[in-house]
C-alpha cells in the first residue's frame, strides 16, 4: 500500500521533504499557512524596485551538496550561477585597500603558498589556524577553539564565517561552524565557489519543486494553518489527526506527518519539543541601480555596516549579518547608511537611490551559540509516525539553505524507512 504523509510547511524543509517522499513512492499532501511557499527563501515582486527581489540574500557555496542534489532532483541546477574560479573579492572601507582571495582549483591548498593569492600580509603558516576549527569539541565557541583576530581573520575568515553562522563568529558554536568549512572551503577549490541564485530564490529552488510535486500528484494546500495536532497515547504514542480550522484529518495507520515549521509554531505545536529560543537579525537594503562595469557579483565588505554586496542587472545588494543593533533604525537611515557602504566599495555617489527596499528580520535564523545548539532537537520524535524538518534542527550545521533542505531529506528518509521496517 502506498504511504501517504502530510507535510506542515513549504519552506525549503518541507519542500526537500516532499520532494524526497515522492521520489521515494510515497503520497504527499504539503501544507503552508502563508498564501505562497518557500518560507524564508523565497522571491517576490516589490514595487518600489518595480522587479522581482529575494526576501534576503542567501550565499551559498558549491560543496554544499544537499542544496545542489535538490535543485538536480527538482530540474533547477542551472539556475546557480558563481565565478569559474574560487574567487572571493574584498575591500576594507577604512582603508579602501581591495583584495581577492584566489583559491586553487584542486582540493590541495596550494594558493596558500601564493603570495598573490592568499590575503594580503599573511603567510600560508597563519591559515593553518583553521584545523582545530575542523575537529572542534561540542559545548566550544569558535573563539576557544581558534585563533580569531589577525590580519587572516579580520580580512576573510571572519566575513565568510559571520555570513555562514549569521553570528559574531567568535561567538559561534565550533562545531557546527567547523562542519560548514569541512564541506566546503577545506575540501578545496571545487568545494569553495559561491554561487547565487541568478533568476532569484523563486525560480531555483520554490517554483520548480512545486511544478514537480504537482506533476507527481501531490496535494498542495497553501493558505491552510496547522491549528493543532492530535496525539493518541494507547497503545503507541502517535499522531491520530491534524485540526485546521474547524477542518479534522484523521492520520492513518499507514499515513504520517513531517513538521518542518519555524521552532516557535513547533513548540506551540508540541509543547514538549525543546527548541532553540534565541535568534539573529538579517538587515538586506536593495537599490535598482546598474552596478560598475565589470564589479564582481558578491564582495565581502570589511569595515563596514553591511557585511557582503552583490550585484546583478540593474541591482545592488547589502545584507548586514547579525544585525541586532540595526533592527530599531528607521528605514530611510537605514538605506542611507547602507548606501553608503555600497558608493565607496564601487565608486558610485553617495546620494541615496531613488529605488530603495530594505528588509528587517529581527528573526531570521537561531543564534548559533553553543548553549542553543544544545537545544536542537533530532529529527525523531517520541511520536511514531511524526518527524521534524526545520534548519534549527540538530542538522551538524548553521541555520541555513543547506541545513534546511538536508533536514527535511533526513525527516524523508527517516520516516520511510522506519515504515518499510514495521511492514
Amino acid at each position: 500500500m502506498r504511504k501517504l504523509v502530510h507535510v506542515i510547511g513549504a519552506g525549503l524543509a518541507g519542500l526537500a521533504a516532499a520532494v524526497q517522499l515522492q521520489r521515494r513512492g510515497a503520497q504527499v499532501i504539503l501544507y503552508e499557512a502563508a498564501e505562497q511557499a518557500g518560507g524564508r527563501c523565497r522571491s517576490y515582486y516589490d514595487r518600489v524596485l518595480a522587479g522581482t527581489v529575494d526576501s534576503g540574500n542567501h550565499l551559498m557555496l558549491s560543496g554544499q551538496q544537499a542544496t545542489l542534489n535538490y535543485l538536480r532532483a527538482i530540474g533547477s541546477a542551472d539556475e546557480l550561477v558563481g565565478p569559474i574560479q574560487p574567487e572571493y573579492p574584498f575591500v576594507d572601507l577604512a582603508t579602501n585597500r581591495r583584495w581577492t582571495v584566489r583559491m586553487s582549483p584542486g582540493r590541495f591548498p596550494a594558493w596558500i603558498f601564493e603570495a598573490g593569492a592568499r590575503v594580503p600580509e599573511t603567510v600560508w603558516s597563519d591559515y593553518l589556524s583553521i584545523v582545530p576549527l575542523l575537529f572542534a569539541k561540542p559545548g566550544r565557541t569558535v573563539a576557544q577553539t581558534m585563533r580569531s583576530n589577525g590580519v587572516l581573520w579580520d580580512r576573510m575568515l571572519r566575513p565568510l564565517l559571520l555570513a555562514m553562522t549569521n553570528i559574531e563568529p567568535r561567538h559561534a558554536t565550533a562545531e557546527v561552524a567547523g562542519a560548514a568549512l569541512r564541506d566546503t572551503l577545506a575540501a578545496g577549490g571545487p568545494a569553495s565557489r559561491p554561487l547565487i541564485a541568478r533568476n532569484g530564490l523563486g525560480s531555483a529552488f520554490v517554483e520548480p519543486a512545486l511544478r514537480l510535486l504537482q506533476h507527481g500528484g501531490a496535494a498542495i494546500r497553501l493558505g491552510t494553518r496547522l491549528d493543532a495536532l492530535e496525539l493518541a497515547h494507547a497503545s503507541e504514542s502517535r499522531v491520530s489527526a491534524l485540526r485546521f480550522g474547524d477542518e479534522r484529518v484523521e492520520i492513518g495507520v499507514n499515513e504520517a506527518v513531517v513538521l518542518a515549521v519555524t521552532p516557535d509554531v513547533a513548540q506551540a505545536l508540541l509543547p514538549a519539543v525543546q527548541a532553540p529560543g534565541r535568534f539573529s537579525a538579517v538587515v538586506t537594503a536593495h537599490y535598482a541601480v546598474e552596478p560598475p562595469l565589470g564589479h564582481p557579483p558578491l564582495t565581502g565588505l570589511v569595515n563596514a555596516t553591511a557585511d557582503w554586496l552583490i550585484a546583478s542587472d540593474g541591482r545592488l545588494s547589502v545584507t548586514a549579518y547579525d544585525a541586532a543593533s540595526l533592527i530599531d533604525t528607521p528605514r530611510d537611515e537605514l538605506a542611507r547608511t547602507l548606501w553608503k557602504d555600497i558608493a565607496r566599495a564601487t565608486g558610485l555617489s553617495d546620494d541615496l537611490p531613488l529605488k530603495w527596499q530594505v528588509t528587517v528580520e529581527p528573526r531570521a535564523t537561531i543564534a548559533a551559540r553553543p548553549e542553543d545548539e544544545m537545544r536542537r532537537p533530532a529529527t525523531r520524535t517520541r511520536w511514531n509516525n511524526l518527524m521534524l524538518a526545520g534548519d534549527w534542527t540538530a542538522t551538524g550545521l548553521p541555520a541555513g539553505i543547506e541545513g534546511a533542505i538536508r533536514s527535511g531529506r533526513k525527516a524523508a528518509d527517516t520516516l520511510l524507512n522506519e515504515l518499510m521496517e514495521r511492514r
